[in-house]
């Protein structure tokens, strides 16, 4: 299988071990990924409150550039506000071509056209969709036997596009999960916000959002994300949350390439696991047990 890749700005700013996982999991399941070329920003949060077609463009201009290099393939997209930035952009020219025109005048500057072709697909979806949970185990060499596990989704891969899994329920990383040999976290917060930006403009709210996960996780070994943001709000604020909480609510958190990665075999270098800011000696000491390592 051959994907066009768009890992945007965080794979390769805070985010770099995301980056690194995805592309070495993929590769050990036998896909192909072929970076789009000269890629630009998505846009992130702050695009569309600025100007509506300038949230279009930046979205486009990416889409265009993956039609214009040739290559048969979805658009496989890791980040969550990626991903809903170019789906919003597929979803918006099919309902209006209005917008399409406007879109293309403005890539008109680059010699680029975006014909509504191409196909944004997040991480998530792919691993689902493409690759069913026989074909993932297939590729298992340590299983993850004893280790529990909480899918946290986030908001961004699930809403407001039902492409792939339930927004309110999702379920979809619980076969991939289970086909690795781990078992569930049964809980309640997958798909509850993570208070994303929040946690710079009412930092209070935000901390009481990540806080209420954080706690509803204990008793897992540790949190999988597919989101960067959520990511990055539920290792950082860790020993704050703790203290404000008064009780010891640290806990692993990974990417779900990373969680496969370890399964498949792949080294801790190739996975990053050095760039993660949350990972427990218990953890740690347990999956060295796992996967028969000397270290991570």
């Amino acid at each position: 299988m051959r994907y066009l890749y768009y890992p945007g700005c965080s794979l390769e700013g805070t985010a770099l071990e995301y980056n690194g996982s995805t592309r070495h999991v993929m590769k050990a399941l036998g896909a192909e990924l072929v970076e789009l070329e000269d890629w630009t920003c998505c846009g992130a949060s702050a695009a569309e409150p600025t100007s509506f077609l300038l949230s279009m463009v930046l979205g486009a201009r990416n889409l265009a550039l993956g039609e214009k290099m040739g290559i048969q393939g979805d658009i496989l997209i890791p980040c969550s506000a990626c991903y809903l930035n170019l789906k919003r952009v597929e979803e918006n020219v099919k309902q209006d071509r209005g917008i399409l025109a406007r879109v293309n005048m403005a890539l008109e500057k680059e010699d680029l056209e975006y014909d509504g072709a191409g196909k944004a697909r997040h991480l998530l979806d792919i691993l689902t969709t493409d690759f069913n949970p026989a074909r993932i185990r297939a590729r298992v060499k340590h299983g993850l036997s004893g280790l529990r596990v909480a899918p946290y989704y986030g908001c961004q891969c699930l809403r407001p596009y039902h492409i792939f899994d339930d927004p309110e329920d999702p379920k979809s990383m619980e076969p991939i999960i289970l086909a690795l040999g781990a078992d569930i976290h049964s809980w309640s917060m997958g798909a509850k916000c993570c208070g994303a930006a929040l946690m710079t403009t009412k930092n209070d709210v935000g901390l009481e959002l990540t806080g209420t996960i954080l706690e509803a996780a204990q008793g897992a070994d540790c949190i999988v994300t597919v989101c960067p943001m959520c990511q990055m709000n539920l290792e950082t604020y860790q020993d704050r949350i703790s203290k404000i909480r008064g009780k010891r609510l640290h806990i692993s958190v990974l990417y779900l390439p990373q969680l496969l990665g370890l399964a498949f075999g792949l080294s801790g270098k190739d996975l990053m696991l050095n760039h993660n800011l949350a990972l427990t000696g218990d953890f740690r000491h347990k999956i060295l047990h796992l996967t028969q390592r000397s270290e991570l």
